[in-house]
């Protein structure tokens, strides 16, 4: 079985602080703070790889085992204030595809459509 990561509300895909933290920590990458002045400072994190090229949290393979893993360890603290991350499995091999609608997620294999033949 593979494990997927999506998210299962409207807003949007997005991992918080402590889930980038645990991400880069156990995929071996680390982390630049940025802070954008404003309205509101806040700091954000910046995923950083072995290349020095910056990650987007939602570029990261929604199957990637440390993102799972980080998502599975933290839980709901895993999700950023959009999001609500969820993990469900499906076969090893299996096609897949995350449709998504004002940021809600769903896991979409072949078997799931009704597929017309011309």
């Amino acid at each position: 079985m593979t494990k997927i990561v999506y998210n299962a509300c409207f807003g949007g895909f997005g991992l918080s602080q402590k889930a980038i933290r645990r991400y880069a920590e156990l995929a071996g990458y680390t982390i630049q703070e940025v802070v954008y002045e404003g309205m509101q400072n806040r700091t954000y994190l910046d995923i950083i790889d072995k290349n020095g090229e910056r990650i987007w949290d939602g570029d990261i393979r929604r199957d990637d085992p440390f993102l799972v893993q980080a998502v599975e360890e933290l839980g709901k603290e895993a999700s950023d204030e959009s999001a609500l991350l969820c993990i469900t499995e499906i076969p090893a091999g299996t096609k897949y595809r995350i449709d998504e609608y004002d940021g809600r997620e769903t896991v979409m294999t072949e078997d799931d459509y009704d597929w017309k033949i011309a």
